[in-house]
Parts: C-alpha cells; structure tokens; sequence
C-alpha cells in the first residue's frame, strides 16, 4: 500500500460510506491524512466555569441540562443550559435556530469554544461546540483529542468524530512510505519536523508542543508549494527579453513640467522605479498599488509618455466602459500637451468608428490605445506593443492578460490596483511581481468625513443634500447589487430613484445608472452628472471604480452592511475628489455583529492600508477582491493573515531553490518537483520545467 491507495481499503468503508467521502475530497490515504481536523482539545486549555471571567475566549467540556426557544423582542432564540463540575453555563444563538434547535439532547458532552459574557450568569453566544464521544474527554485522558470537521451528509454515513479517528489510526498504522521533501539543511534551518512525524503528530499529538511543530511544518509545506509557483511565473518572464525602453525621450518632460500641481515624493520614487524596469532587457513585471486619490494615472501618462518616447506603442485596459472612458479623457487631457495621439477602443463601436482605429494601431500611427476587453480581440494588431497597462487588474484572468501581453513581442506589463493590498497577501498573490507603492496623498486632499446612520436619520441627511446642492454641488446615492439576489436589488434601487426624484428632491435633477442599461445611456447619463446637468445621481456600484466628478461632496450609501471593507472605502473614494469637504453617508439596516465592525472601521480611518489588513482579517484572502479566488489558495491549515514569519521563511526557500535548480531537475527536489506539479497542475500556464 502506498499514499494513492483507496480508502476503500481500510475497515468499514464501504460504499455509501466511499461515496460521501470522494465527495468531501477523501479518496485515498494521502487525502485522508491531509483531512486535518479543525481543533483539538487539550487539558491545558480546558478551562473550569467557576474560573471564567467576562471577556475570555474559552474551551471547556460541558453536559446539556436544558434546551429550548424562547421570544424576546428582538425575535426567537435558542438557548442550552450546560454544566461541569463547577457551574452552570448558557449558550445561546440569535441565527439558525431552526437548524440548531434540533442538534441537542439532554445528557449531550459538548466541547464549547467561545467569547464569555455576563448576564445574571455566565452565557456564550454562538459557540462553536462539538459533541463528544463517551472517550473523548482529554481531562481524564491526558489525550489532545483532534476534532474534526464533519458536514451533515458525513454524519448521515454513520461517520462520527470516534470512527474518523479509528479510520486516521488505521491509515497511520499501515507503515505507509512518506518520502521526506526538504533536505535536511533546509529542516534544520527552518526548524522543521520531518514530514512523517508531522503527519502524524497533526492528528495523535502526546502533548501541545508537539502539536504545533506539526503545524508549523504543515503550514510551511503549503506557503512554499504557493511561492514556489510565483517563484516559476517570475523566471519565466525574466526569460522573455524585449526592448528596453531606455530613453526618457522628449514627451515626459513636456508633460511633467506642465502640469497643474506638483508631483509628491511617493509618485517621484514610483516613476523612478518603474523607469529602471523599463531600461531593462528584461520584461517589467510590476503591481502598481495606492490608494484611491493617490495620484495612480498621473503615474501611469508619465510611463506611457516614457514608452512613446522610444517609439513604442501603449495600451491600457480597463475593467469597465466608463472606467475606460474616464482613462481616455484624463490621457487625453495630459497627451496633448506632447501632441501624442491617443484613442478609445471599446466593444460597443461602430464598424465604422473602429476600423480607423485598428488601422491606426496596426500602422503605428496612434501609440496610446485605452480600452476594455475590446483590445483582445483577434482583429487587434499593433505596429510595435511595447508597454500594457492592465488597471484593477484582479478583475481579469489570467488568460485575459496573457492574450493583451501575446500582442506584442515580450512587451512590459504594468499592473494597477486602487486596493490597497496587505504584505502578505501581495507576497501570497501577486509574488511574481515586483511591487510600486504610493503610501502618500496629494497636499491637496481632503480626508472624507464618514457618519454610520440609522434609516430614521434619512430626513436630515436629505436636508444636508438640499443645502450641498443649492451651494453648487453634488452627491451620489448608491445601492448594493447582490449577484444572488440581482433582480430584487436592481428593482430597489429603480423604485428609490423613483422616490428620491418625485418625494424628497422634486425640484432637483435625480439621474439613474445600473449595470443593465444600454453602455451609451450610461455613458449620457455620467457625461450629464460631469456636467453638473444632475444634481443627485443614483446608482448601483457600478460607479465604485472609474467616476471621477470632483463636484461630488456627498455619498450615501444604502444597506451599507452588505458590503465588504475595500469595496466601501472604494465607493467613498468617488467622493472628496475636489477642494470641497466632502461625506460619506453608510445606512445600516439589517446589521449583524461582523458588519457592525466594518462599518465602525470606516467611520475610524480613511488609511486604505488598515481598511485591507482589518478587511483581510475579516473576509479572509479568498473574497478580499470581490471575487472567489476558488483553487488559487490551496490552504487547508495554513493561514497568511497569522503565518507571516512561516510565510516569509517559505517563500525564501522556494527563491532560493529556483535560482539554484530553475527546473527543479536536480535529484534532491524530484519529491518538489513531483508534489508541485500535482497540485498546481491546472496553474502551469507559461512555465517550463522541461
């Protein structure tokens, strides 16, 4: 027997009890192994009620005395009344009372891990319990007890915590060969246990200390197989060679020394930066990162003026047509000042508006192009595609990219992001990449003031809007738009439009913006409000990227709750653009205890940097971007918001180990190699290891 025999193999897996398991990802040894549990229960962190105080996360074993709803005011709950040796205990759930009600019986062990709190007795709300089997108590034991995550449909298999152990224990009996990956001087400088024992112990620790030298080695093993992937992208592109772009030429001097307002340090060292990329024979590979109101496109003009400068074309992709447009009307503002031709290209052209277009870029008569998707479509050719700027780039494929940078010889790539990214995830993510910071504001930007209110204060909000728009101003009313609920979304903010325009503001001009209308309605629709024609405007968050009105002081925000961190302080960034003092209204409606923290966050800071590490904390990296990041992350224990230290040890050795062995042919990396292309087959494109 070996890692890849079927679980089938073991006792009592029989075929109902295979089925459910290949459906949870357990198909043989080597997946039941790495099927970690979830805690563990140990002696030494179980503690006593009688030595409980308010505020201590806790672990503790308990028995069910009592269970039942009960209607308060604030609606049904469900309550447990639990004991030990020394008190009594109440858990308690506000959410899921119809699923949790039917879970308990009386005389039930539980292990219970939660935050203490006080009211007229000790109380839990919304524990995370696991029931016991009758060996399962680690204080009469000794044992660290590994709980497991069990769904509903393994319970209904007959798999319970006590038979997933026996199953663990018998794969762990069998003497299976676990080939060792790291040499040993990588264990010993990293402190690392052998992967056998690590195996091991993550499931039958003797003790605590044990335990986490198994973790640590865990973890360690899924951060590097992830940097050992970045590592690869990175080499693979330093093998492209293109042209360097080495000139400063005559455009970027005509437009920074005409310029309205005076460059600031962090915008002087990122063109710095970037230009010493751009010299290179090596293609560029950067992640531009700043914050919203940084000064991000004035960057990208001044590099793409640097590009023309040595006779090569530019094109810039946007996420959006109105993003596109807002590029192409501030490059073309800034362009002309060299008399470079600049045009945009989007999906929604006449045949006879892009046919010059193609020509243009074809012929090289017009070398900066801005875009959407449009730009990779097969009839897209250049003369000489030497810089590609991708902006939002999280908001594309891979294969989006790679079919942009595809139309030019190795040409440099330059990425932008208005979300601030916390250091381990752009690590983590965007580790191929060399990174470009700009950590500072303009001189001129003023912070925007941001108030949390409830619905009843709605009235004195639009009164606050009446008094912007009458001094000349004007403000934005945004609705979520949830994908699983679109249509119900969309019809609200169509009826608040309505309601706003013919109710609260009759005398003023109330526009409307959504996703499903026509591109060139929602392009008359923003040109009216840049043009002040619209006083209030509308919208779903279609505008959180790309709308640029500086006349714009005030954002209300509806059922603020439903969105994540980044997007809010995204959507807040639409606003505060000109010299005027500016706000941002959220509306909580239907708040629960995580959205409360967000939306206490953004009242706290307007520094996009803490609003992404609190927002990482809170979503995890998989939805930091708005996006699920499904397969990316191959992370069953590890965790880059805590493993920082494990995290940059293991990236330095995947580095390290490509430098040294670019192909990872060398004898002591064939397990590396071998674990590496199994699990991040499907993440090869544009590597070779051949």
């Amino acid at each position: 027997m070996d890692l890849a025999t079927p679980i089938s193999n073991l006792k009592g897996v029989g075929s109902r009890r295979e089925t459910v398991l290949n459906d949870h990802g357990i198909s043989t040894i080597h997946d039941l192994l790495y099927y970690f549990p979830r805690r563990h229960l140990d002696r030494s962190t179980i503690s006593p009620i009688r030595n409980f105080t308010k505020g201590d996360v806790v672990t503790l074993i308990g028995k069910v005395e009592t269970f039942g709803e009960k209607f308060t005011r604030r609606g049904k709950l469900f309550q447990v009344t639990a004991s030990d040796e020394t008190g009594l205990l109440t858990l308690t759930w506000f959410n899921g009372v119809r699923y949790i009600k039917n879970l308990f019986k009386i005389g039930d062990k539980l292990a219970i891990h939660g935050k203490v709190d006080y009211y007229g007795g000790f109380t839990i709300t919304h524990p995370e319990f696991d029931k016991l089997e009758k060996d399962d108590d680690p204080v009469s034991t000794g044992k660290v007890i590994p709980l497991y995550p069990l769904t509903q449909e393994l319970k209904s298999s007959g798999l319970d915590q006590r038979i997933l152990r026996n199953m663990v224990s018998e794969a762990l009996s069998l003497n299976i060969e676990i080939s060792e990956l790291f040499s040993n001087d990588i264990l010993k400088t990293n402190g690392l246990i052998p992967l056998k024992k690590a195996l091991h112990d993550i499931h039958f620790s003797v003790g605590i200390g044990e335990l986490n030298q198994a973790i640590k080695r865990l973890k360690f093993d899924e951060h590097f197989f992830l940097q050992l992937l970045m590592a690869l992208r990175k080499q693979s592109l330093q093998r492209s060679g293109t042209s360097p772009l080495s000139n400063i030429g005559p455009y970027f001097k005509l437009i920074s020394e005409s310029l309205e307002f005076e460059l600031t340090e962090a915008q002087k060292k990122v063109i710095k930066e970037i230009h010493s990329d751009l010299k290179n024979s090596i293609s560029m590979n950067r992640l531009l990162q700043g914050d919203v109101g940084s000064g991000k496109t004035i960057v990208s003009i001044l590099v793409s003026a640097l590009a023309v400068g040595n006779s090569a074309q530019v094109a810039i992709m946007a996420p959006t047509e109105i993003l596109a447009t807002q590029h192409y009307h501030s490059f073309k503002t800034e362009l002309e000042r060299a008399n470079i031709p600049c045009t945009l290209l989007l999906g929604n052209m006449k045949k006879s508006e892009r046919i010059p277009i193609l020509d243009g870029l074809e012929n090289g008569k017009i070398p900066v192009v801005i875009g959407t998707h449009a730009l990779i479509q097969d009839d897209v050719i250049f003369k000489n595609l030497g810089l590609v700027i991708v902006d939002e780039q999280h908001r594309f494929g891979v294969n989006q990219r790679a079919k942009l940078i595809e139309k030019g010889i190795n040409p440099h790539f330059l990425a932008m992001t208005a979300t601030p990214i916390p250091r381990t995830l752009s690590i983590t993510y965007h580790g191929d990449m060399d990174l470009s910071i700009i950590d500072e504001m303009p001189a001129n930007r003023i912070p925007v003031v941001t108030k949390v209110v409830e619905p009843a204060r709605l009235g004195k909000v639009y009164k606050f809007i009446k008094e912007e728009v009458a001094a000349g101003r004007q403000c934005m009313v945004i609705y979520p738009l949830v994908e699983e609920s679109e249509k119900s979304d969309l019809a609200a903010a169509v009826d608040a439009h309505q309601e706003l325009d013919e109710k609260f503001f009759p005398d003023l001009c109330v526009g409307l913006v959504h996703g499903r209308m026509k591109a060139d309605e929602k392009d008359d629709m923003m040109e009216k409000f840049s043009k002040n024609e619209i006083n209030i405007l509308v919208s779903t968050t279609v505008v959180e990227v790309g709308v640029d009105i500086p006349n714009a002081t005030v954002m209300v925000v509806e059922h603020a709750e439903r969105f994540g961190l980044t997007q809010l302080h995204q959507l807040r960034g639409r606003v505060g653009r000109g010299a005027e003092k500016s706000y941002c209204v959220l509306v909580k409606r239907n708040v629960t205890e995580p959205s409360r923290t967000r939306l206490s966050i953004m009242e706290e800071t307007n520094d996009g940097f803490i609003i992404a590490d609190e927002d990482l904390k809170l979503r995890g990296p998989g939805e930091f971007f708005g996006i699920k990041q499904s397969g990316f992350f191959k992370y069953k224990i590890a965790n880059m918001i805590t493993d920082g230290p494990i995290l940059r040890d293991a990236r330095k050795v995947a580095f390290e180990l490509v430098e040294n062995d670019p192909n990872l042919k060398n004898k002591v990396n064939k397990m590396i190699r071998e674990t590496f292309i199994r699990e991040y087959a499907d993440r090869l494109e544009g590597i070779s290891l051949s």
